[in-house]
């Protein structure tokens, strides 16, 4: 058990172990597209950001067509894979439920729950607009980049941190409840269509959680299979922002 700092709680469970409690209903499309992963449950539809070709373990998962038709709850175990695209799934399966089409929240841009404080504003992952939103944060990129520091910078940015925007794909590849572990008593705000909508993150010292809930679900099917990243997926869902009380 870990005994955490400021707005953080205690953590029994893994992240992911806490994510997939009480997870309920049956996988009736498993799709791995090139640039996400979604899992069509009953209430939803679980996007995760796709494993790059090339990157370690990465050789296709082990048994394509056995799948869909899984309850959401035994794909969700896949998060403890060693296979990349099976923990993509995994994490798919968990966002199906909780992203569910009738959540309620607000559509404020994740973006915008920011202050511009310089190098105590660290952002993890490269979002458009960064520059003219925060243009003096720090940004931690795992690519390297120009501008950007490099992933062992966390360890010194975030605990001075005073605002932290990160990645929702920090969870799929295993980085975020590291990065939170770092963070004090900064305002987090964690971003993306692989972001679980639950309050669950909350107990993590998570501020606001920003995500993408489908509307249209053969339309994003579509989509993804075709490819396509976040600006082709928006028309057919909305991004929705939930915030601590």
């Amino acid at each position: 058990m870990t005994q955490s700092n400021g707005n953080q709680t205690q953590r029994p469970q893994s992240l992911a172990s806490q994510l997939s409690i009480n997870l309920s209903g049956k996988a009736e499309h498993v799709l791995i597209g090139l640039n996400w992963t979604a899992v069509v449950g009953p209430l939803g539809v679980g996007l995760a950001h796709s494993p790059t070709r090339g990157t370690s373990s990465c050789n296709g998962p082990p048994v394509p067509g056995s799948y869909a038709g899984q309850k959401l709850a035994e794909l969700a175990n896949l998060t403890n894979s060693e296979n990349v695209f099976e923990k993509s799934i995994g994490y798919a399966a968990i966002n199906a439920f909780h992203n569910r089409f009738d959540l309620e929240g607000n559509d404020t841009n994740g973006l915008d729950l920011i202050q511009d404080f310089g190098k105590q504003t660290v952002v993890v992952g490269q979002f458009p607009g960064l520059a003219t939103r925060v243009p003096n944060a720090a940004v931690i990129e795992r690519d390297s980049r120009m501008g950007c520091y490099p992933e062992s910078a966390a360890a010194d940015l975030l605990p001075n941190a005073k605002h932290v925007l990160i990645t929702a794909s920090a969870l799929i590849n295993g980085s975020l409840s590291d990065l939170l572990s770092l963070t004090k008593d900064a305002h987090i705000v964690l971003v993306g269509p692989s972001a679980p909508l639950s309050p669950t993150l909350f107990d993590w010292g998570v501020n606001a959680i920003c995500g993408f809930v489908a509307k249209n679900t053969e339309a994003l099917l579509r989509t993804v299979m075709e490819g396509g990243a976040v600006a082709a997926m928006r028309p057919h869902g909305r991004f929705l922002t939930l915030e601590r009380q």
